[in-house]
């Protein structure tokens, strides 16, 4: 081969890569002008945002008989409170044109089974996410902030003679002043690892559909997947029993649902294997 040809392959080979480089800077740059203007939009309405994030730690509040208030430890910190939350929205609000992008780069070098495979993985990521945050929001959030609220002691309002009050009375208690950024840090923590944590039945329906994992290798770790689970529930939930047994019973119940999609899978595979007159790997 002369020097020529080899020059010409070189350069053959280099195009294509060009390409695909260009095709990533250009789905990067409209993922990152999405999340600009959904950063901009939840920027305009911090204020209802912040009040529907709030809603958990009030009604815990309320229910105790407390005023519902957060305070401001810095004086800039009001400010970087609105910029938060308008990350955080605009991640959320964002991310379905993200995973378009995403979907847009990968598909051209799908062939058309490989997409509709993959395309049903697309539209579930989101909405599993979406099922966690809410799961988070209006089961687990009221009963960590109930728990964590539990430590006040002491009257937690002046009475109107501090003077006349027992000498019983007469302690230093413990009443809650959050800070606006400490609240709003804990609450998304809690709504991203849920939202996560949801994302299991379909990494693992998907990698059974690519087959890398079985039902079979599934349940033959499912002792160390119990152990995992558990490790997860006492890092990610506060130490009270009832949401550590909530958190256990919800993800232990997506890993057994994972199992049987990709039993599901292997069943619809080998199925098709056979009308083919093609051997079944057992």
């Amino acid at each position: 081969m002369s020097k020529t040809d080899a020059r010409d392959d070189l350069d053959d080979s280099s195009a294509p890569l060009i390409e695909h480089l260009a095709e990533l800077r250009t789905r990067l740059i409209w993922s990152v002008l999405a999340f600009i203007a959904a950063m901009l939009i939840c920027y305009t309405v911090w204020n209802p945002i912040y009040n529907f994030l709030t809603r958990p730690i009030c009604a815990a509040l309320e229910d105790r008989g407390q005023e519902c208030g957060l305070i401001l430890l810095k004086l800039q910190e009001g400010f970087f409170v609105a910029i938060q939350i308008s990350f955080f929205g605009g991640f959320i609000l964002a991310f379905p044109v993200i995973a378009y992008q995403l979907w847009r780069f990968v598909a051209p070098g799908l062939y058309r089974n490989e997409k509709a495979a993959f395309l049903p993985f697309l539209i579930a990521s989101p909405l599993m996410f979406f099922l966690g945050a809410a799961f988070a929001y209006y089961i687990i959030l009221p009963m960590a902030y109930d728990f964590f609220l539990g430590f006040q002691q002491g009257p937690l309002t002046l009475p109107d003679d501090p003077a006349a009050a027992p000498p019983s009375d007469r302690m230093a208690g413990i009443v809650f002043q959050g800070s606006v950024s400490e609240y709003l840090t804990l609450t998304t923590k809690f709504i991203l690892a849920f939202g996560l944590s949801f994302q299991l039945p379909v990494a693992l329906t998907l990698l059974g559909k690519a087959g890398l994992v079985s039902s079979a290798g599934l349940g033959g770790v499912r002792k160390y997947a119990v152990l995992l689970i558990l490790v997860l529930s006492a890092v990610v939930t506060p130490p009270d029993v009832i949401s550590q047994v909530v958190l256990f019973t919800v993800v232990y119940g997506l890993y057994e649902i994972s199992i049987q999609l990709v039993k599901r899978i292997e069943r619809r595979r080998n199925e098709e294997l056979r009308a083919q007159g093609l051997p079944v790997d057992e």
